[in-house]
């Protein structure tokens, strides 16, 4: 068959920008999601935003 190439072309998936920009929402939102549900707030805090205590 001559023209039995073409179905697989047609066939086969193309990645565009947008499908890369949903993939990237989706990820933000699974990660927000993750750290709305275990809420490490308490951890943040120690480990960012409060300065080790000094010892003299």
């Amino acid at each position: 068959m001559p023209g039995g190439g073409g179905a697989l072309k047609a066939m086969k998936p193309k990645i565009q920008s947008v499908d890369i920009q949903a993939a990237a929402g989706w990820g933000i939102a699974a990660a927000a999601g993750a750290i709305w549900i275990v809420q490490p707030f308490d951890w943040i805090k120690k480990t960012f935003i409060d300065k080790p205590a000094e010892e003299n």
